[in-house]
Order: C-alpha cells, then sequence, then structure tokens
C-alpha cells in the first residue's frame, strides 16, 4: 500500500494486538488516535481535532507515510486518486495527511482481517 512500507507494516505487527480483536477499521483507527474527537450536543455531533490518546508509535508511522504520499501528489501535480486530489487541494497538507492517515489504517485492518494483498483502484 503506498505509504505503508516494511516498518509500518512491522510496527503494526509488533505493538497492535490481533486486528481480528476490533469490530471495525474505524475501531481500529480509533485505538490508534486517529479518529476525530467527537462531542455532541442537541443530537448535533460535532467532530474535533484528533486526540493524542491511543498508540502514538504507529500512528505517527502512518501519519509520516502520508506526508510522502501527500508531497509525492503535490510535486506530480496531481493523483490517480481523485478523493486524495481533491483533499489536498481543499485542506492543509498536516490536515490531509491525518484523513489518509485514518484510511490507510481502514485499509490496513480490511486487509488484514479478509487475508488479502493490497489492490489498487
Amino acid at each position: 500500500m503506498p505509504g505503508v512500507g516494511p516498518v509500518t507494516a512491522g510496527a503494526i505487527a509488533a505493538f497492535a494486538p490481533n486486528l481480528d480483536v476490533f469490530d471495525s477499521g474505524r475501531n481500529f483507527a480509533a485505538w490508534l488516535g486517529l479518529v476525530p474527537r467527537q462531542r455532541s450536543t442537541g443530537g448535533k455531533a460535532r467532530l474535533g481535532a484528533v486526540s493524542k490518546m491511543g498508540q502514538t508509535d504507529i500512528r505517527r508511522l502512518l501519519i509520516v507515510g502520508a506526508m510522502s504520499v501527500i508531497r509525492w501528489v503535490v510535486r506530480k501535480g496531481g493523483s490517480t486518486n481523485r478523493w486524495l486530489a481533491d483533499l489536498v487541494a481543499r485542506k492543509p497538507k498536516m490536515v490531509a495527511a491525518v484523513a489518509l492517515a485514518n484510511k490507510m489504517a481502514r485499509m490496513t485492518w480490511a486487509m488484514s482481517v479478509k487475508q488479502e494483498d493490497y489492490r489498487m483502484a
């Protein structure tokens, strides 16, 4: 997967529990601390900043990998991934990196649970 190399994969294998323990990719991303903090009042949910709780080593490696993917997208002047290209155009690079790291964590969970390799879309 772009942005996830052998160091990140090894850290996930070493520091994370068996990924089958998590019910969904969102739960795994929340365990890492990559999901925005939710505050709600009157039934309206407001998403805040990403908390600093969770597994810091894996979270940091995923964000660094996401920044390398974003740096490559900016240098190349676009991406085949329309979601990422639009996100980089709209948001600051660090916000886009955390969103991409969240997506990478969810994809890592899905690949682990389904015992599949990464496929380009």
